[in-house]
Parts: structure tokens; C-alpha cells; sequence
């Protein structure tokens, strides 16, 4: 009974801290300043979201200079706004996810460091811990699903966050910025569904990105996956289009 009690102890305590958020917030901090990682963007990344990796490490020291600001600034959840927190943590994914390629190119796909890394216990590149913030190891699947997919209920975050892929929704030539976020999100939600690359939308059929199968449950919050489509999609899609899913590009956005 006594080694029973202690087992249930241990494993409440392994319950408890799984369930903590797996990046704290940090008190007293202010929203870090996003032009430096602004400049970057507009510098090496094409309107269409083709990004100059060759570029970025040119300018190596500019990109870590933002990065130490970003790790050492991780957000006061009582004082910062919910758009202060959000433009925080995309520009914090997107800018990491950059820094990942930098340090290990060339690369011909970024789900080809997981092996290459040769890192331990670690499930894929995602979940390669690389990078503090508030003084915590950190990863990119903790980013997305501890904290974007789970604090902020917003399904256009997947059209934001960039995974260095053909496939993926253009990474954005410009940061993230709390004071027009919304327009931002409106911006990367129509120009990734209506992208006939990435979307192929008629009113009766319609083959879309895999991302909207493997967060189904994200954008069917409110209606169907058509529903969601068409408050973005120049195409009206009939309530009874059918649905079928594209192959996944994961060569590198360049």
C-alpha cells in the first residue's frame, strides 16, 4: 500500500508538469522591438515567400543579434496584449526555423536534420531543443502546439508559422506586428488558399493542402472545412464540394 501511494504521488507530479505550459512567460518583460527581424525578412524573401537563405547568413549577426532579444524577452502573459503575445511567438517560430537552416546549410530538406542532427530521444527536427527562451530549452513543436495551437484558437496561425517548405504557406516578407496582426492573418489565410500551387478550388471539388487534414480540428471549430475555406476563398464552394487532400512538398523554400 505505502509503494502503491508513492507511485500514485510520482506519477500525479509527472501529470502536473506535463500539463504546465512548456514555455513559461516571463514578468516584467516588454514587447521586443521586430524591425531588425522586419529588415531580414524584406532583404531576403521575396514577395512570393522565396527565401535567400544565402542571404540570411550573410547577415548571421543581425539574425542572432534578434534572436538573443527574442530569448531573453519571452512574454508577460498579465501585461502584454493577446496581439503582443501572438506577433511575439510567430516571429519567434518563423525567425528559429530561419536560424535552423542557417546553421545547418546546404539542406535539400529541413525533415532531413532530424537524422543529421544524430540528437538523441528527439521524435523529429520539431522536436529538436535548440534555442532558450526565458532561459528554458525550447522547441519548434513546443512553439506551435504549446503555446500558438493551444493559448490562442486561432487556425490562421498555420498560414503564418513557416516550416522551410515548398508546400508550406509562404513565409511572409515582413514581421508580425501586434498593431496590424489582423490584417496580417487576413493577408496569409486568402493568399494561401487561393494560391493554385498550394489549393486547386472550384465550386464542386476541391483539392487542398494536407495541413488541412492534419489540424482538421482547428478549422472546424465553427463549421466544416468548407466553411472555413469559403471566408477566404475567391471561389464559392458549394456545402457539398468534394474534398480530397494534395501531396506535401518538404524540399526547401528556396
Amino acid at each position: 500500500m505505502k509503494y502503491l501511494s508513492r507511485f500514485l504521488l510520482v506519477l500525479i507530479t509527472i501529470v502536473a508538469v506535463s500539463c504546465q505550459n512548456a514555455i513559461p512567460g516571463m514578468a516584467g518583460t516588454t514587447p521586443p522591438n521586430h524591425e531588425p527581424w522586419n529588415q531580414l525578412l524584406k532583404a531576403h524573401v521575396s514577395p512570393t515567400g522565396i527565401v535567400n537563405y544565402k542571404g540570411f547568413i550573410k547577415d548571421k549577426t543581425k539574425l542572432e543579434a534578434y534572436l538573443k532579444t527574442i530569448s531573453a524577452n519571452a512574454p508577460d502573459r498579465k501585461t502584454w496584449s493577446k496581439d503582443e503575445q501572438l506577433a511575439y511567438w510567430i516571429n519567434a517560430y518563423n525567425a528559429f526555423t530561419v536560424s535552423l537552416i542557417v546553421e545547418n546549410y546546404p539542406v535539400k530538406s529541413i525533415k532531413d536534420l532530424g537524422p543529421a542532427l544524430k540528437i538523441p530521444l528527439i521524435k523529429d527536427v520539431w522536436h529538436y531543443k535548440f534555442f532558450k527562451i526565458g532561459g528554458q530549452e525550447s522547441s519548434l513543436d513546443e512553439i506551435e502546439h504549446s503555446i500558438l495551437r493551444k493559448e490562442f484558437e486561432e487556425p490562421r496561425i498555420h498560414f503564418a508559422i513557416n516550416c522551410a517548405s515548398v508546400s508550406c504557406p509562404p513565409l511572409l516578407n515582413e514581421a508580425f506586428m501586434a498593431s496590424k496582426i489582423e490584417s496580417q492573418l487576413m493577408k496569409v489565410a486568402k493568399n494561401f488558399i487561393n494560391d493554385k500551387s498550394r489549393n486547386k478550388i472550384s465550386a464542386n471539388a476541391v483539392e487542398i493542402s494536407p495541413i488541412f487534414s492534419w489540424f482538421k480540428g482547428d478549422f472546424t471549430t465553427k463549421g466544416s472545412i468548407v466553411d472555413f475555406l469559403n471566408k477566404y476563398s475567391s471561389v464559392k464552394i458549394n456545402s457539398n464540394a468534394k474534398v480530397s487532400h494534395l501531396d506535401y512538398n518538404w524540399n526547401l523554400n528556396e
